[in-house]
C-alpha cells in the first residue's frame, strides 16, 4: 500500500495464535527540500495555504514554522497540523527563508517594522495582503531582497483558485517560480506586471461574489418555473462549474461554446436576448470596472 510500510513479522497462527503487524505511515517526501517557509498570520488565507503545503506534500511539517496573533490558538494549531505555530514573528522570519505576509493590509507596516531585524538580503517576501504595492514592502524592509505580491481569491479553499503574482524589482525569475510553486497547491497561477493587481481585484479577487449572484439568481428562476429549490441550486452551481471548466479545457473562446448551445429559433436565443436587454453584460463590465477603481482607491491610501 501507498504511504504504509510493514514493520516487524507476520507469524503463523498455529504458533501463536495471532497474527502481528505494525503499520507505520510513511510521509512521501517533500516537493521542496530544505526550503524553510514562515507563514506570519496563519488566519483565512494562510491557515488555507498551510494545509495545502501539508496536503500537496509541498513542504514537511519541519520546514514551517506558523504565527499567529494567541498562545492558545498557536497551541491548538499546531496540535492540528504537526507544524510549530508561535506568537513570535521576529524569530519566525529570521529563521525562514520565505517569509509569507497573510495579515491584513494595514498590519503590513507594524509587521515589517518588527521583523525586520531577522531580515537579509536573501530572503524572500511574499505577500497576499490586498493593495500593498512591493514597493512599500521594500522601503519598510530598508534593504534589497526580493518581495513578490499575491493576490489569490477565496475558491482556493478548495484548491480551486487563482493567484495574480507579480515581482518587485529585485525578484528574480526563480524566486517566482518559487512563488507560483507555493500558489500552485490551491489553483492556477497567472504572472502580471504589478500595474494590472487592482484589475485582478477587480476582476479574479472580487469575482467569485459576481458569480454567487448569478447562481443565486439562476436558482430562483429555477425555483420560479417550478423546480424543488435544492434541484434548483445544485443545477445552477454545477452548471456554472461545468461551463468553466469548458473554457478552461477546451481553450475556445467563450463566444464560441456560447454559439454550439445556442441552435437558431431555440430556447437559448430567447434567453440570450432577455440577458442583454437586462443589461447583464454591461452590469458585469460595470461592476469589475468599479472594483478595480476602489482597490486604486485602496493602495492609494
Amino acid at each position: 500500500m501507498r504511504g504504509l510500510r510493514l514493520v516487524g513479522s507476520v507469524q503463523s497462527d498455529k504458533l501463536l495464535g495471532m497474527s502481528e503487524i505494525e503499520l507505520e505511515i510513511v510521509r512521501p517526501a517533500a516537493m521542496m527540500p530544505g526550503v524553510k517557509v514562515a507563514v506570519l498570520g496563519a488566519g483565512k488565507m494562510g491557515g488555507i495555504l498551510l494545509q495545502a503545503f501539508l496536503k500537496n506534500n509541498l513542504l514537511a511539517p519541519e520546514q514551517i514554522v506558523a504565527t499567529v496573533q494567541h498562545a492558545d490558538r498557536a497551541l491548538a494549531l499546531s496540535a492540528q497540523t504537526g507544524v510549530e505555530v508561535t506568537t513570535d514573528n521576529l524569530a519566525a522570519a529570521t529563521w525562514a527563508d520565505v517569509i509569507l505576509l497573510g495579515v491584513k493590509p494595514i498590519q503590513v507596516p507594524g509587521l515589517i517594522e518588527t521583523i525586520k531585524g531577522g531580515l537579509t538580503a536573501e530572503k524572500m517576501i511574499v505577500s497576499f495582503a490586498a493593495s500593498v504595492k512591493t514597493t512599500a514592502i521594500e522601503a519598510a524592509a530598508g534593504l534589497e531582497l526580493a518581495v513578490i505580491r499575491a493576490m489569490p481569491n477565496t475558491p482556493s479553499m478548495l484548491a480551486a483558485g487563482v493567484t495574480a503574482l507579480c515581482g518587485g524589482r529585485f525578484a528574480s525569475a526563480e524566486q517566482m517560480s518559487v512563488a507560483q510553486r507555493i500558489f500552485a497547491t490551491v489553483g492556477r497561477t497567472v504572472v502580471v506586471a504589478e500595474k494590472h493587481m487592482d484589475a485582478v481585484t477587480g476582476l479574479s479577487g472580487s469575482g467569485p461574489a459576481f458569480i454567487y449572484i448569478i447562481i443565486e439568481a439562476l436558482a430562483e428562476a429555477g425555483v420560479n418555473v417550478g423546480l424543488p429549490r435544492d434541484v434548483a441550486t445544485l443545477l445552477a452551481a454545477q452548471t456554472t462549474l461545468g461551463s468553466a471548466k469548458m473554457v478552461l479545457e477546451t481553450g475556445y473562446h467563450p463566444a464560441l461554446l456560447k454559439d454550439q448551445v445556442t441552435t437558431p429559433a431555440g430556447c437559448t436565443v430567447d434567453g440570450i436576448l432577455e440577458l442583454e436587454e437586462g443589461g447583464l453584460r454591461v452590469t458585469l463590465i460595470k461592476a469589475v470596472k468599479r472594483a478595480t477603481a476602489r482597490a486604486k482607491e485602496l493602495a492609494a491610501g
